[in-house]
């Protein structure tokens, strides 16, 4: 019969096991000699509970710790050691130089059990490049063109409803109100649907956009199984998407794409080039209609994959920015006036309206938003996996294949060395003559090199759109109800601050 003092000794055995094991995999970065972060059991330097924080700030806190030990320092995700960048010239060797050794992101994704997750942000490899290449041509500037009639309209209800919203409340929740904006831009771009959620408070279409970045209870656990050993999460078929998401925009697209084909509808967006791939597996060379991409069709699940993370970047990380932005404007009114001049000045020499040649000419409103992206990163870090041993130059450490390299976008940015006084909000650093003189991965809100951020050009259209509308209508002000500094929330993915963001607005 077995005694409590003998399951006593077993745990005590079982314990002491799993204490040897994780002080052999925390010695990895010392046996090395690689500057590091001393880990805790069990989680490494992730925190969990109570102590956690957003990532953005726990990434500064060990960049600023060890960037003047190396070019690079480690840590631990859990037992995985993490390779964290400090050095510019190395990002961009990482990114540009060596970009053969980490062209992955090594971000979870499940093309059989979670089919949205399988698309440009995440995929990797030969299915990544090729993928690439037929969807690079559906973002150039004459595609923006094309699609700037569509925002455009947006922008007039978008106007409308703010003052309509403030003749109610004068100090709004202004990101909720930003993210209907962009919800209708990227719902009538990337889908063909006029979502109405500028005017509908129960928009469906907002409803599950802001599902995508509310982490469920488990989300945790999941995000450790598939960072730390993600073909054993693909193989117990774990999903990152939630599944009331997954099959709202899964439906949404089938149900366009078979309108569409029946009805021989066609628009000057997003879909229908997705539509165009799906069918002919080409698309016409802009500056000549007789080359084409030849490079096989797109699946409806690509299609859907590809619509709903268009849809993600251009709804979260745009309202972000255009929040951000505003909030700083409403702190400095000095600065809020002169992007305002800018925006007027420009529409007079236009009739009074925004056109793609009006917005190329608002050169401080894109300071500003610069500045903005700079502060308040909506991608607060770039993640790269060492897709081959990479013997790193000067160094005897060698990166092994699978490897996370892990870039603090939001540490480069308040880095006093690259950015004096970083937390003031000074637009003017982005200059033509001013961001001549920093190095060219001293700014990465999009990221850099062969995988920069596809949407990039259309973000800023909707950004630029969106906030000229409501500086040539507005003006913005602190609100008491908004803290500052600002505090960020804790399980967002992207940068966002706790509990909304409140400003006072006045119609001109």
């Amino acid at each position: 019969m077995i005694s409590l003092v003998d399951v006593l000794l077993f745990f005590c055995f079982i314990s002491f096991l799993l204490y040897l094991y994780f002080k052999y995999k925390f010695n990895y970065w010392k046996s090395l000699g690689v500057p590091h972060i001393k880990p805790s059991i069990p989680l490494g330097n992730i925190q969990g509970g109570k102590r956690r924080v957003h990532s953005s700030q726990l990434f500064k806190k060990f960049y600023d710790e060890l960037k003047k030990k190396g070019k690079f320092v480690g840590i631990y995700f859990f037992t995985k050691p993490v390779i964290l960048l400090t050095d510019l010239d190395f990002v961009k060797t990482v990114l540009i130089r060596d970009f053969q050794y980490f062209h992955n992101r090594g971000i979870y994704f499940n093309v059989k059990d979670d089919p949205l997750s399988g698309h440009l942000v995440n995929i990797e490899g030969e299915y990544w490049k090729k993928l690439r290449e037929k969807i690079t041509p559906t973002f150039t500037s004459g595609k923006m063109r094309l699609m700037l009639p569509t925002i455009l309209e947006v922008a007039t209800r978008f106007e409308i409803q703010m003052t309509k919203t403030i003749e109610e409340n004068s100090e709004p929740e202004i990101k909720d109100i930003l993210a209907r904006f962009t919800t209708d831009i990227i719902g009538s771009c990337a889908f063909g649907i006029e979502c109405n959620s500028i005017e509908d408070k129960n928009s469906k279409f907002l409803e599950m956009g802001l599902k995508v970045f509310q982490q469920p209870r488990n989300a945790f656990f999941k995000q450790i199984i598939s960072l730390v050993y993600p073909e054993f999460a693909r193989k117990m078929g774990v999903k990152t998407i939630r599944e009331d998401v997954a099959e709202f925009f899964m439906k949404i697209v089938k149900d366009v794409i078979e309108y569409r084909e029946k009805n021989e509808v066609k628009r000057n967006d997003f879909m229908q080039l997705l539509l165009q791939l799906k069918n002919d597996g080409e698309l016409a060379d802009e500056g000549d209609s007789t080359s084409r991409l030849k490079l096989g069709r797109l699946t409806v699940e690509e299609v859907a994959a590809q619509a709903f993370v268009f849809f993600l970047a251009g709804f979260e990380t745009s309202s972000t920015t255009m929040m951000f932005c505003l909030h700083e404007l409403s702190l400095n009114q000095d600065i809020q006036e002169k992007a305002r001049k800018n925006v007027q000045e420009v529409l007079a020499r236009h009739g009074g309206k925004i056109t793609y040649e009006a917005l190329s000419e608002m050169t401080y409103l894109e300071q500003c938003i610069n500045e903005a992206l700079r502060k308040f990163p909506p991608a607060a870090n770039i993640v790269r996996t060492v897709t081959k041993d990479y013997n790193v130059p000067d160094s005897t450490v060698v990166f092994k294949k699978d490897q996370t390299v892990l870039i603090s976008v939001y540490a480069i940015h308040h880095d006093p060395e690259i950015y004096e006084n970083p937390e003031e909000f000074i637009p003017e650093r982005f200059s033509q003559e001013e961001a001549s003189k920093r190095h060219p991965m001293a700014f990465l809100p999009f990221g850099e090199g062969p995988r920069i951020c596809i949407g990039m050009r259309f973000g800023m259209t909707e950004t630029k759109v969106g906030l000229a509308t409501l500086l040539s209508k507005f003006k913005f002000h602190k609100s008491d109800k908004t803290e500052v500094p600002l505090a960020f929330s804790k399980t967002n993915l992207i940068l966002s601050p706790e509990g909304g963001l409140f400003l006072r607005i006045e119609k001109i």
